[in-house]
């Protein structure tokens, strides 16, 4: 059973790295998941399981695969600049995001080559 709990503190970690690094607060990314902070705080604690739905949803808010959050893969690191991207992105409102991702959307199919970060 302990090794089951040290599973669940695991993924507890990745999940308040992942949200720390897009530089979200509890509340934020708790009200985008569709949590209160509490819940939220006992997960990332190791203290509280994810089911399959809400890891999903945190997969899509903080843009990792459902993997990377479980430990099954590691991720590759992104270039600085993207993480910069990243975190001026966290300011934004949600459609100023949404115009962002479709204007990256657009320089992608117009430079198919260049979409590595080349």
């Amino acid at each position: 059973m302990s090794d089951e709990s040290d599973e669940w503190r695991k993924i507890g970690e990745r999940l308040r790295q992942a949200r720390e690094y897009l530089e979200l607060k509890q509340e934020e990314a708790a009200e985008a998941v569709g949590l209160s902070r509490s819940a939220l705080s006992l997960a990332e604690n190791g203290r509280r399981r994810v089911d399959a739905v809400e890891l999903a949803r945190f997969a899509s808010v903080y843009g990792q695969s459902i993997e990377a959050l479980t430990g099954v893969a590691q991720t590759q690191p992104l270039p600085e600049s993207v993480q910069a991207l990243a975190r001026a992105a966290t300011e934004l409102s949600a459609d100023d995001r949404a115009e962002l991702l479709r204007f990256a959307e657009f320089l992608q199919l117009k430079n198919p080559k260049d979409a590595s970060g080349g």
